[in-house]
């Protein structure tokens, strides 16, 4: 962080994960600046489900939205964790069980139902910057994605998936076209419906 010249004692974190990829990335910045800067990305260890937003308890979806870090468990029975705050007012709007499920982790130990696994090393690095960013009075936010919205990607999830997934993908491409253009936070509201609507 020193080299990349975030102040240790007053800086803000932002994760992006990628589904398909199995990337974490890691953004830090200052509080006083806009934009955020890459400090590593860390390589998802195992994963469960297929692409597209968990809708139900049990489905072993990992989530696709925006959330932020909730609570810390450092005594978790995964080496570490973190819960994200699953399930938002969109997860409630378009659950499709009576149950969108819960508990949802970024955590250690390389197993996964539906959470977020890294090895315990990377997720030792995670969980003390979040916490160090929570001590200083800042959320963690972050945005998970079934994949980077290339041109390809966007190709595959159009040619294999359903119109009702590519919908609701439709949602997250302009705040994830927001956020690789500008390295700055997307505004994002919830509509009636459950969609995420993205403003300038």
């Amino acid at each position: 962080m020193e080299a990349k010249k975030i102040d240790k004692d007053n800086f803000e974190v932002y994760f992006r994960i990628f589904k398909l990829e199995k990337e974490f990335e890691v953004w830090v910045k200052n509080k006083a600046d806009l934009k955020y800067t890459l400090l590593k990305t860390i390589s998802i260890c195992a994963s469960s489900g297929d692409l597209g937003p968990k809708r139900k308890q049990g489905d072993y979806q990992v989530p696709e939205g925006f959330y932020e870090i909730a609570t810390f468990n450092p005594n978790s029975s995964y080496h570490l964790a973190m819960k994200i705050n699953y399930p938002n007012h969109s997860d409630q709007l378009k659950k499709t069980g009576a149950d969108p499920g819960g508990d949802i982790m970024i955590h250690g130990y390389c197993v996964t139902i539906g959470c977020i696994p890294l090895e315990n090393d990377p997720v030792e690095e995670v969980y003390v910057l979040a916490t160090e960013a929570k001590n200083r009075k800042s959320n963690t936010q972050m945005a998970i994605y079934p994949c980077r919205f290339t041109e390809k990607n966007n190709l595959m999830l159009t040619k294999n998936y359903s119109e009702e997934k590519n919908k609701f993908w439709e949602t997250l491409k302009k705040p994830y076209a927001h956020f690789d253009k500008n390295n700055t936070l997307p505004k994002i509201t919830i509509s009636k419906t459950g969609d995420y609507v993205f403003t300038e």
